[in-house]
């Protein structure tokens, strides 16, 4: 299972009401480190379906979601529990660096 996109409209329903963690990917098509990390975010997602939830947000396309979570940096990945901003990641990173950053939501 692949990340799917959320936008504007179903942030709330898909990430700030998800009754599972949820990371969400705010990437754009022109960064380039943020289409290493895209395959890596399939991988987890599809090893992990059980217990994380994986979105992606185009900033270019969402501009209002990135003022809001203050998204400076892509790839930006912050990491939604119960509503609230659990974790956050800067940057791309190797898979093994991924999983020991989320490993609390992984477990």
């Amino acid at each position: 299972m692949s990340a799917r996109a959320v936008s504007e409209s179903t942030f709330d329903k898909e990430v700030l009401q998800s009754a599972r963690p949820v990371l969400v990917d705010f990437w754009a098509e022109w960064c380039g480190p943020c289409r290493m990390v895209s395959p890596i975010l399939d991988q987890i997602a599809t090893e992990n379906i059980d217990k994380l939830d994986i979105v992606k947000v185009n900033v270019d396309e969402n501009p209002g979601l990135a003022m809001q979570y203050q998204i400076t940096s892509i790839p930006a990945l912050k990491v939604f529990k119960g509503g609230e901003v659990a974790q956050t990641i800067i940057g791309a990173k190797p898979k093994a660096a991924l999983e020991a950053d989320l490993a609390a939501f992984l477990a």
